[in-house]
Formats: C-alpha cells, structure tokens, sequence
C-alpha cells in the first residue's frame, strides 16, 4: 500500500489546476513503457503538469540513477527498486507495486506459429528455430537475463548462443521484421506493440517467468506531491484496464 507523506499537498486529478504546473522525469522499464505513454495524456490533461517519459531496461535505468540522473518516478523491477530505497535514492514510503507480465513468443505476422503449449514442445522449438532473438541479458533486461538461466539448466545454451541475436533494449520484434531473426522472446505486452509481428503464447505455465513492475518516488523529487498523483493514477482501476489491452495484469500495491 502507498503511504502519501505529504498528503494534504497531493493534488487529486479532477480537483482542477494546479498553481504552477510541474514537469516529472518518469524513468520506466521495458514492458511498461506503454502504460505510462496511455496514462499520460490524461494526466497532463487533468492537472496541467507535463511527463517527460524515459525508457530503458531495469539495468540500464539503475545506472543512469547510479551516475547521477535526476528523477521524480522511477518504475522497475522489486529489487532494483529496493537497493534505491536503502541508498536512500527513492522514498521507501512512496513504493508501490503497479503490474505483472509474463514472458512471450512471437514470430512474423504470416510465418508458421511453433507448438509450445509444453515445456518439451517449447525447447524443441527453441532447437529448431533458424535463429532466435531475445534480449541481451548483459543490457540487465530481466526477460534475457532469465532466458539465459533457463537455456544454461536445461543444457542448450551452446547451441542457442550460436543463433542468437541478443538486443541491447527496445522491442525484439523488430529483429524480426528486419529478418535477423525468426523466433522472437520478450515480454507480452512488448511482442503486442509491434506490429507485423504476432504473439505465439506465452512460455508454458510450469517454466513462465513474471516481471514485476514496482515504482517509486525520486528521494530528491522537486515535485512530489504531482509525483504521488501519478503513481494514485497509475494504481487506479482505470490503469488496470489498460493493462489488460497491453497483455499485462495489475497486482496488489
């Protein structure tokens, strides 16, 4: 649950205007790039404040925080949100948990779909794939980074390095339409944004990995009380639907 510690100056969407309107630096991760982007619109149009929206992969958005870049949300994974609270980088009574996504497979709209509705189908896929694309777990995005561990415990992972395309950050999709690749992994709401690429299904049941996405107020945030408004739309029912058209889901705050 989100404590508000500077509740009675919290601005409410709908209340009107605020005095001077803010501008907030909203650094997100992969998959939830999209939501921020949707919600943003209405935010500004309700308050008159301004979001200035970056993205990156968790990793890449820890070390731009590490070396320096100012902030007034941060939105990443559990963890990473975690070690700015205890380097006192975020306000640990601003934390709340916003959304979950699974990890997909994706192939070129019009190319054979491969059978992994089981763990056994999904590797042979895997195996048989011309080449196979995926984020580069060293870029620190979190659906690589736990490929690369699945394809190490199950043997495989020579035999996958030597066709994969590892992506520094954005959409694998795009590896797709340009033919580097022909079987493509990354978070769904990530797969349904690009188009001329379809989603297979999700990793099957037993082996799917969710990313969390956790957000936090900047402990140096010029802005907080429009801060906090943000994080209230981001947590409202209204959010959750959007999710759903985005292939995530809301979890508890």
């Amino acid at each position: 649950m989100v404590v508000f510690g500077v509740a009675a100056a919290a601005m409410t969407l709908g209340t009107g205007m605020p005095s001077s309107a803010a501008d907030l630096t909203v650094l997100t991760s992969g998959a939830y790039k999209q939501v921020v982007a949707a919600m943003a619109p209405q935010f500004e149009a309700s308050t008159g404040n301004k979001i200035i929206l970056q993205n990156d992969t968790a990793g890449g958005i820890a070390k731009r925080i590490e070396a320096g870049a100012a902030f007034d949300v941060a939105i990443m994974t559990p963890d990473l949100i975690g070690q700015l609270v205890a380097r006192q980088k975020a306000n640990a009574a601003s934390v709340v948990n916003l959304a979950r996504v699974g990890i997909g497979a994706m192939v070129l709209a019009g190319a054979p779909k491969p059978d992994i509705s089981t763990v056994e189908r999904f590797k042979q896929a895997l195996l048989d794939a011309r080449s196979v694309a995926y984020i580069d777990p060293a870029a620190g995005g979190s659906s690589g980074i736990y490929l690369a561990q699945l394809f190490r415990q199950w043997g495989i992972a020579d035999e996958i390095e030597r066709k994969a395309v590892k992506v520094q950050g954005g959409y694998v999709g795009e590896h797709l339409l340009n033919k580097e690749a022909t079987l493509g992994f990354q978070q769904i709401s990530e797969i349904l944004a690009v188009k001329g690429v379809v989603l297979v299904g999700p990793l099957p049941a037993e082996i799917q990995n969710f990313t969390v996405y956790t957000a936090a107020i900047g402990a140096a945030s010029k802005e907080p009380a429009a801060a906090q408004a943000f994080l209230r739309l981001l947590a409202s029912p209204e959010t959750a639907r959007v999710l759903q058209e985005k292939g995530m889901e809301a979890v508890k705050p």
